[in-house]
């Protein structure tokens, strides 16, 4: 059968149990080093702890080692690979193909979304160099993806929810330009989240003060299906700089909805162990949103721009009908409760929001009742009976297994199977006396054995008993105790990592020049790109330090088409204004794409 794998970001240890609590098949993690996300680093003692406990459920963890590296940084980069597959960890998630050209230990790679994987013919070499799997670019449609899947038989992994990087990953050169501060470097300064002013070749304001390069949020819930059958075999969350409440909901959600597939197709499993019974109703409206896209995935191009504003609006409740001294009322058919945050879009059309102090009918008294106007729409940013229960336990992961009990005059014999089929047996002396009463001493037995404690096990407990004897409850306590430490132990012993040697080739790229945007930024990287045929090699815009005649942003979103002003034949330059600083953006309308690049006073 085909596993199916959700994937579920871990910003740290905690998070990262917590999302497998509530049902993720992996996890990817980012060391102190080296990853996407600088600010959401960790020590390699704590992914250690984590891979420990992802594999108890037969659940993995990827190392995200997906930044560029200088020249200088080499040795260390190389480190981190080894020491990732001592600890345990089942994948490097990478973009620098430097690490290709060192003596890494046999750990699976990745090729991360930065590395551009748009094409067939680009995941088709990287599979022939050796990766393992593809994190696609979010950009495809499932046409696209159909037609890669068809191309290849690597692993395929796609993102089907959270925040939406603008430009194609690994082709923004933005914030490098505006702060010095590298994207692919993994400390982006998210300039797409900043306002705008768009101007016309004559100088004409066409938006003012716009979040023009602001997208909504991805939500392919509503596509598993179609992406599974296009032959995506892992579902990715965004969110490492999320909290515990967004991990909880979002990843119960998505196992909510896979799981609802998996149960009506019997050709596919998951991928790790256990059954995740949830305490709460899962809703992604409630947890943070720009409010949701599907981005491309259907081939259609819709609004997907969150131009008011880059900030989190939440769950809208409805519409403002009346407004009074202190108190509005609205028109819902959602209760809002005392303590819940809510925000709107005043006249102006800029982002307020206040607290709902008391709620009385259909009466609302908010902290304050500045900017709020009838016939506004109304959101709730902040869910206080929602947040409140997320504090909460919310999960809860067991692993099945059969323990069968079986006793005769002299031994007493507990075998306890999981639903790996890991086994493990344990023989006592007999030590207990002649029940009167044999259904209670039977019902006695299972009961205590039944238990679910501090284990990962959900024990099935089947009894045949020769001799129907009674024994004390903290005996049999004892039993479950060592049995399960027995029965762990054992899985833990046969959980399988996978080992995989990159095999050195020189298959061919089939290009003799790389600009810039190969985001080649060492010579070991440039080394690897020459014995794959490429003649000519340009350094990477952060070796480079000039932006003269570069494209900061390669992108498949098109601001004319988001505001209504795509006319076939008319795809003059317009102009981003953002803080005194200009920049150009050209149109290709051939490929429908455009591109953004600094404007020459």
């Amino acid at each position: 059968m085909q596993k199916l794998e959700l994937l579920a970001p871990a910003k740290n240890l905690e998070l990262g149990k917590t999302a497998i609590n509530h049902g993720a098949d992996a996890v990817y993690i980012g060391a102190n080093r080296f990853g996407a996300r600088e600010t959401a680093g960790n020590s390699i003692h704590d992914i250690e702890k984590l891979v420990k406990y992802a594999h108890r459920y037969y659940a993995k963890v990827y190392l995200t080692e997906n930044t560029v590296f200088y020249e200088n940084e080499l040795e260390q980069a190389r480190q981190l690979a080894v020491d990732a597959c001592n600890i345990g960890c089942d994948a490097l998630i990478i973009q620098d193909m430097s690490l290709l050209e060192m003596n890494l230990p046999p750990i699976p790679l990745f090729a991360s979304t930065q590395a551009n994987n748009q094409k067939s013919e680009h995941i088709k070499f990287l599979e022939d160099v050796g990766f393992e799997r593809v994190i696609l670019a979010r950009e495809l449609s499932l046409m696209q993806i159909s037609e890669i899947a068809k191309a290849v038989k690597i692993d395929l992994e796609f993102f089907v929810h959270g925040s939406l990087c603008v430009s194609y990953s690994g082709q923004c050169y933005l914030s490098q330009f505006f702060t010095d501060r590298s994207a692919n470097r993994g400390c982006c300064a998210q300039p797409c989240r900043s306002t705008y002013d768009l101007i016309d070749k004559n100088g004409k304001i066409i938006a003012k003060n716009k979040h023009l390069l602001s997208l909504k949020d991805i939500n392919l819930s509503d596509y598993l299906e179609d992406l599974i059958k296009a032959g995506i075999s892992s579902f990715k969350i965004e969110g490492r700089l999320k909290d515990a409440s967004y991990v909880k909901n979002v990843v119960a959600y998505y196992r909510k909805r896979l799981d609802n597939f998996l149960n009506e197709n019997s050709e596919y499993k998951k991928a790790s162990s256990g059954a995740t019974t949830l305490m709460f109703e899962p809703n992604v409206d409630l947890s943070f949103s720009r409010g949701f896209t599907n981005y491309f995935i259907d081939g259609k191009r819709k609004k997907m721009a969150s131009q008011d504003t880059a900030k989190s609006t939440g769950e809208k409740i409805g519409t403002v009908k009346f407004v009074a001294h202190n108190y509005f009322v609205i028109e819902s058919e959602k209760s809002l409760q005392n303590g819940d945050g809510i925000c709107f879009f005043d006249r102006h059309e800029k982002l307020c929001g206040t607290r709902i102090n008391t709620v009385i009918g259909k009466k609302i008294y908010p902290l304050s009742m500045e900017n709020i106007n009838a016939g506004a729409d109304l959101f709730r940013s902040y869910n206080r009976l929602f947040e409140r229960s997320m504090e909460q336990q919310t999960s809860l992961r067991s692993v099945a297994a059969i323990l069968t009990f079986t006793n005769n005059d002299e031994k007493i014999t507990l075998q306890a199977t999981d639903e790996d089929e890991n086994s493990v047996m344990l023989e006592m002396p007999q030590t207990g006396d002649i029940a009167q009463n044999a259904e209670l001493a039977a019902n006695n037995i299972i009961k205590n054995l039944s238990k679910k404690a501090d284990s990962i096990f959900s024990f099935t407990v089947n009894i045949c008993m020769n001799q129907a004897r009674f024994y004390k409850i903290s005996t049999i306590n004892e039993w479950r105790r060592k049995i399960t430490e027995m029965l762990l132990t054992e899985r833990e012993k046969n959980y399988h990592q996978k080992k995989s040697k990159i095999n050195i080739n020189n298959i061919p790229l089939n290009k003799s020049h790389l600009d810039y945007t190969a985001n080649i930024a060492n010579s070991l990287s440039a080394q690897y790109y020459r014995r794959h045929g490429v003649q000519t090699i340009q350094n990477a815009f952060e070796i480079e330090k000039t932006d003269e005649n570069k494209i900061l942003m390669f992108n498949k979103y098109c601001i004319r088409h988001e505001l209504g002003l795509c006319k076939h034949g008319q795809n003059e330059d317009l102009f981003l204004l953002n803080n005194k600083q200009k920049l150009r953006i050209s149109f290709d309308c051939k490929h429908c794409e455009m591109k953004i690049m600094k404007c020459e006073k």
